[in-house]
């Protein structure tokens, strides 16, 4: 892996002219034009949808038939990010994993608070289930902020008594909305794009007046037996790093099958620069294969958490 390249993807984020604390209707223009800077693929199938009332875009790879279907959640600290930002990234997991990826415009804050974001998260679900004519060819994914929405939709997935999809894919997850692990102060230095104070700011738009250390906002916090197969990935240039590895321990002792995915030295959600960044390309294919070899077996039936 190449320290170069590392290098350069920290000088870029170091640079980038993104405020995640900023006016939101400033940065959501700026994280658009950002994360859509380099051209789309010519390849790459782009196909608006609705899925029950909540807008999304559904990627393929022109000349690959997809073997299931991947439902997305953008990141941007609920606040900023869109489908349509996404598509780069989900763009190359669709290829890597030989998958559709149904990527979510849910609804923002401060504009919709929660529980507006897992509610549309829930919503689309339903629908994709119908189309897709059940489970068993369905994941969960999402990254950041995203990451969170996807653990909080498995959770109310199960708690809906839906059956539940096969896989879970969380990248970077913004899972503690309290702001608490210890990777917030000793990986402050070293972090090139988020702060604290940013993800504070956010939250406080988010929850309004939900406290962030309830299960339904924060998963480090959730009940999350009976959920598929997780694999959670980060890097240990972020300051969220502590979120992944907490609720990796969590899904752990809940009885899930986790797999805790960490590079050494690259940011938050490193995968999305996979075409400058060795490790970001390898992350990709890890988290591709787990996906494939998930969608061939049959989906887990929905199980409600049990008293202990």
């Amino acid at each position: 892996m190449s320290l170069p390249q590392r290098t350069a993807v920290d000088t870029l984020l170091r640079h980038a002219p993104i405020d995640f604390s900023g006016d939101v209707a400033e940065q959501r223009v700026v994280l658009d034009r950002v994360l859509t800077a380099q051209p789309r693929p010519a390849d790459v199938v782009v196909t608006p949808l609705t899925l029950g009332d909540v807008p999304a875009l559904a990627v393929e790879i022109d000349g690959q038939a997809p073997s299931g279907t991947v439902l997305y959640f953008h990141g941007g600290v609920f606040a900023l990010g869109s489908a349509h930002a996404s598509v780069g990234l989900t763009a190359e997991l669709a290829r890597r994993a030989g998958l559709r990826v149904v990527t979510v415009d849910y609804r923002l804050a401060p504009e919709h608070p929660y529980p507006a974001a897992p509610d549309d998260a829930l919503s689309a679900y339903r629908a994709l289930l119908e189309l897709e004519g059940g489970p068993g060819s369905l994941a969960i994914a999402g990254e950041s902020a995203g990451g969170n929405l996807a653990a909080v939709t498995l959770v109310n997935i199960r708690d809906a008594g839906l059956p539940l999809p096969s896989a879970g894919l969380l990248l970077s997850p913004w899972a503690d909305l309290g702001v608490t692990g210890e990777s917030v102060k000793s990986k402050a230095a070293v972090d090139p794009a988020l702060t604290a104070d940013a993800l504070r700011v956010r939250a406080r738009d988010y929850l309004r007046t939900t406290d962030p250390e309830s299960p339904a906002a924060s998963p480090i916090h959730a009940d999350l037996r009976g959920l598929p197969p997780l694999l959670i990935q980060a890097g240990t240039h972020e300051i969220l790093l502590d979120d992944a590895v907490r609720l990796a321990a969590r899904a752990a002792a809940d009885d899930v099958s986790v797999t805790l995915d960490v590079t050494a030295e690259v940011p938050h959600v490193f995968q999305a620069f996979a075409a400058m960044l060795d490790e970001g390309a390898a992350a990709l294919d890890r988290a591709a294969a787990f996906l494939r070899d998930r969608l061939r077996e049959p989906a887990a039936p929905a199980a409600a958490p049990q008293n202990p």
